[in-house]
């Protein structure tokens, strides 16, 4: 597995009152959404990119309202 490094300021954590690994853990789920709403990954890669099981990674749509199935 791949290790990538991100860069913050350290008022990122203290304004959105997470510590690093949260932040670390929702960027890991936006970019995973991001690209299964672009049509990039499919839902068990997303999943799997975000470090959630399938069902978790519905939910995660569900809650930002993005589709659950793909158009063609």
């Amino acid at each position: 597995m791949a290790i990538i490094e991100v860069t913050l300021p350290e008022d990122v954590f203290s304004a959105l009152r997470k510590n690093p690994q949260e932040v670390a853990r929702d960027v890991r789920i936006a970019a995973a959404v991001e690209w299964y709403a672009e049509g990039l990954v499919s839902q068990g890669k997303a999943a799997e990119l975000a470090g959630l099981s399938r069902v978790e990674f519905l939910d995660e749509l569900a809650k930002r309202k993005v589709p659950v199935i793909q158009s063609l």
